[in-house]
């Protein structure tokens, strides 16, 4: 798992996307429309595939995903434009969806049948910290070959760099889909009992909202680019001005067991710091700036990975990959929040979004029941 989560995050487009959009010619308008594109593909698609990986495997999801992914970039790199770029994000949207609760399901899952369910968070957190760390070295790597090839040459490599995602996930052990059981409900009821267990119970469905709620301000991370390239940073070392944002976050992913033991109070507390420090940095006009953005990814990170676990001990059905891609379809939402308030005040309005956020987390997390399957 911590190869596939290394892998999958070893895409040297990632700090440049938004910067090809711009230097393609669009606008920031346009920008942000092809961001809400994304979401919307997501919105469509998360709960469908969350049902299909747990019916017919979540290995096989983890499989699709990056090969989606890499059509996506295939599709950028080939057909560089308003709809090309668009056709990329309906593709890349896709992928993505089969790949979200998929991943959970598995990993919580695996530890449950050797009865260490209790270790998801401090696991998880290191998966995630993992992902993270890989964007450094593909930070790099996307600096020498913009130097070197500009867009195209970082835009094929990503396309290897999913390639090879997809293969790892072949190996990935699903207990799901290597036992034979003739009795393995059909996909609609499936779906039904994922669809019914957040409607029904709500712990679940309280944890499915917060979850939601913080995913989706990772969506401020698209912009991390575009705010390095308005503090003066060369285009060509943005990727490398941007490093500290994801290691600061990995650290803060990978103290996420330590930070499982805080209430619900508390988590939002830590939010809430780190929308304060985002707001001290928004009034810094120098690339140091950077360094109060990444404090607060790291916060974020950490109360991600918290409440992730939250939502995984409270399902108690079968369909969790399906229970999980509904928290993934609430993220969609708050991404709009984010592109919408990039789009009208910036930086700013984004951060109020991030502290109202933090508000409501003692609201929905106050029931916690965990259960054990």
């Amino acid at each position: 798992m911590l190869v596939w989560a290394l892998l999958g995050d070893l895409v040297a487009l990632y700090p440049l996307y938004a910067l090809l959009f711009a230097d393609t010619g669009l606008s920031d308008a346009q920008i942000s429309g092809l961001f809400a594109l994304w979401s919307a593909v997501g919105i469509a698609a998360e709960v469908p595939s969350g049902a299909a990986a747990d019916r017919f495997g979540r290995r096989n999801a983890l499989v699709a995903g990056p090969l989606l992914a890499a059509a996506a970039f295939a599709t950028w790199t080939l057909f560089p434009g308003l709809v090309g770029f668009g056709s990329g994000f309906v593709l890349w949207g896709l992928g993505s969806a089969l790949s979200s609760g998929a991943q959970e399901a598995l990993l919580h899952d695996g530890l449950a049948a050797v009865d260490a369910a209790e270790h998801y968070v401090r696991v998880q957190g290191w998966v995630t910290a993992t992902g993270l760390v890989a964007q450094l070295p593909a930070a790099a790597v996307a600096a020498a070959l913009f130097s070197a090839g500009g867009y195209v040459a970082a835009g094929w490599a990503s396309v290897a760099a999913c390639l090879a995602t997809a293969a790892v996930a072949t190996r990935l052990p699903d207990l799901r889909a290597d036992r034979e059981d003739d009795d393995e409900p059909g996909y609609l009821a499936t779906l039904r009992a994922g669809l019914d267990e957040v409607a029904t119970r709500p712990a679940v469905r309280g944890a499915v909202l917060a979850f939601g709620l913080l995913f989706g301000l990772d969506a401020y991370e698209e912009y991390f680019p575009l705010i390095a390239r308005d503090l003066r940073v060369d285009t060509a070392l943005v990727p490398i001005a941007l490093l500290v944002i994801p290691l600061v976050g990995a650290v803060g992913a990978a103290l996420g067991g330590r930070a499982e033991r805080l209430s619900a109070g508390g988590l939002a507390a830590v939010l809430g710091a780190g929308a304060a420090v985002l707001a001290v940095a928004g009034h810094v006009a120098h690339p140091a700036a950077l360094t109060g953005v990444a404090l607060f990814y790291g916060l974020y990170r950490m109360v991600l990975v918290v409440v992730d676990a939250r939502l995984q001990e409270r399902i108690a059905g079968p369909a969790r990959a399906t229970v999980t891609s509904v928290a993934n379809v609430v993220a969609e939402l708050p991404a709009f929040a984010v592109y919408a308030a990039w789009a009208l005040g910036g930086a700013p309005a984004v951060t109020a979004f991030v502290a109202l956020v933090a508000l409501a987390l003692p609201v929905l997390l106050r029931r916690r029941q965990p259960v054990r399957t």
